[in-house]
C-alpha cells in the first residue's frame, strides 16, 4: 500500500473500528499525520490542533484495526496513556506481522 492509498483508506474508513489494517496502512498513516502536524505547526498552532482533532478518530480507528490484525483488542490503545512502557509495547505490537490467517489476498 502506498502513502496515497493509505490516506484514502483511512479517511474512507473514518470511524470503522472493525476489520484489520496492514502494517503499511498503519505506518503510512502515522507518517502522514506526523509530517502534516509538523508542517501545520510551522504555519499555525491553531491549524495544527484543528488537524489533530480532525484526524483523531481515523487515527484511533486505524490503530484498532492494526491491533485486530495482530489478534489483539483495539482497547489496548489505552496503553498510550502509560508513559514510555505503554508506548514501546504499542509500537512493538504495531510493527508485528499479521497473526490473522488469510485476512488479505497476497499481492
Amino acid at each position: 500500500m502506498t502513502l496515497g492509498e493509505s490516506i484514502k483508506v483511512c479517511f474512507s474508513k473514518y470511524a470503522d473500528f472493525s476489520g484489520a489494517a496492514r502494517r503499511s496502512e498503519y505506518w503510512w498513516w502515522a507518517l502522514f499525520t506526523f509530517i502534516a502536524e509538523l508542517a501545520l505547526r510551522i504555519v499555525s498552532v491553531r491549524l495544527e490542533w484543528a488537524f489533530v482533532v480532525a484526524t483523531m478518530l481515523p487515527s484511533l480507528a486505524v490503530g484498532a484495526r492494526r491491533l485486530h490484525d495482530t489478534n489483539r483488542s483495539g482497547w489496548l490503545q489505552l496503553l498510550w496513556l502509560v508513559p514510555v512502557i505503554g508506548w514501546v509495547v504499542l509500537i512493538v505490537f504495531s510493527a508485528q506481522e499479521s497473526r490473522r490467517p488469510s485476512v488479505f489476498v497476497a499481492e
